[in-house]
């Protein structure tokens, strides 16, 4: 039987949102983007441009606890909180904490994996035969130690993605420099993995890939989306700041502003900010060879257009609260740790707002009250990484295509399910 052509309405222009938007055209659907900001505006445009298919291993680590309370009293630790912000913060933290165990990370690792595993294969065929193709740079992917104790003390995490099929290679004193001299010889172990990738413009990428659905016949509507009019489990309208629009199906990929539109739809979503941050210096002495994670402060340098970014650090402290300095501190110390001698002419900071679930699980389905709507956000700091296959696998969704992946894991069901007016 043939499929239905639908007009489905996608919320939030990030990379999860035109992924989508572009796999549902290819589906033979009508699409409409809606975004406050527009396209690449938002956490899309800040993150560390790397395709890092090994990142399935969550932060909630077991021994989280313990050491959570020390790196926040650490000036030198990648986790900062504003205090003020704690009261409200506790409750999703209680939930977060909870999910610090063996059991609960090798199941959220697998769920993860399950969106990330193939990135740099997702993007190139998101991309194919776009304009942004053009940002899409194959490449290895670097994770740089002090020395070899540094890295088997991280065992845990590397033995989790060796049991998925990741394998590398192991760098070691002046095999690091033969790789790339661009680094301090007190950073004298890394691991090497290949087929890896890198966006060198990621906020380009993402409107880029926003044009195509444009000029494939989509429409893009700049307005916020307020609410919804729900009337026998549809939702009937959306409800923006400029007029009620009408449409087949809803999407909702608004990151960690998706929680209270979320909440109209019958999901309440244990869901915080995770303040992430970036440094851009722009125009170096010199570029590294690939991107790199510096293991100790968790943060990654990459090599861009015109510039390097350094993205990473972890805040707490809500949606309202402007940038703090120490986390821009931070990252400047780090770099000049790590390749003490290169110098640039310009610098850029930004600070943005990565959706973190209090299981570090994506929300990829059906809204369980509502028989139109569907929801794709959540993806704490991979969002770059799994935008593509999050988009194709709710694309083949909506299409009623058949998967070959289970999608229990990511389902919004697994969350309070409230009844929606």
């Amino acid at each position: 039987m043939e499929k239905s052509r639908q007009n489905i309405a996608i919320i939030g222009a990030g990379i999860v949102g035109v992924s989508t938007a572009i796999w549902l055209q290819r589906a033979g659907h009508d699409v409409t983007l809606i975004d406050r900001l527009g396209p690449g505006e938002g956490t899309s445009f800040g993150n560390g441009g790397v395709l890092a298919s090994c990142a399935c291993v969550p932060v909630t680590v077991p021994g989280l606890i313990g050491k959570a309370p020390l790196m926040l009293l650490d000036k030198n630790a990648p986790l900062f909180l504003k205090w003020a912000y704690l009261p409200k913060l506790l409750p999703w933290l209680a939930k977060y904490l909870s999910h610090a165990n063996k059991k609960d990370v090798e199941r959220a690792a697998k769920a993860l994996f399950g969106v990330v595993g193939n990135s740099l294969e997702e993007h190139q065929a998101l991309a194919k035969d776009t304009s942004a193709a053009k940002w899409i740079e194959p490449s290895d992917y670097l994770y740089l130690y002090r020395n070899r104790a540094a890295f088997e003390a991280d065992a845990y995490g590397w033995n989790l993605r060796k049991a998925f099929g990741f394998r590398w290679e192991e760098l070691e004193g002046n095999q690091v420099a033969a790789y790339d001299d661009a680094f301090s010889e007190e950073l004298n172990f890394a691991v090497k993995m290949g087929d890896h990738g890198r966006i060198s413009d990621p906020g380009q990428y993402v409107k880029d890939l926003a044009d195509t659905v444009v000029a494939q016949g989509g429409k893009l509507i700049i307005d916020e989306v307020k609410g919804f009019e729900i009337a026998e489990g549809y939702a009937k309208k959306i409800k923006t700041g400029g007029s009620a629009l009408t449409f087949d199906q809803i999407v909702l990929t608004t990151g960690v502003w998706s929680k209270s539109l979320a909440a109209q739809l019958g999901v309440n979503v244990p869901l915080e900010s995770e303040r992430g941050y970036h440094v851009e210096l722009w125009e170096p002495n010199f570029m590294p060879k690939a991107p790199v994670m510096d293991a100790a402060g968790k943060f990654v340098i990459t090599p861009m257009d015109g510039r390097i970014r350094l993205a990473g650090i972890v805040e707490f402290g809500g949606l309202k609260a402007g940038p703090s300095k120490p986390p821009f501190d931070l990252l400047l110390r780090g770099l000049k740790t790590a390749m003490p001698k290169l110098e640039w002419k310009r610098t850029e900071q930004w600070m943005g707002h990565r959706p973190a679930p209090s299981d570090s699980i994506p929300l990829i389905g059906r809204a369980p009250k509502i028989n139109n709507a569907w929801m794709a956000f959540g993806h704490h700091h991979i969002g770059l990484t799994a935008g593509p296959k999050t988009g194709r696998l709710l694309a083949q969704m909506i299409d009623g295509t058949k998967l070959n992946l289970d999608l229990a894991p990511y389902s919004p069901m697994r969350f309070d399910v409230t009844r929606s007016n």
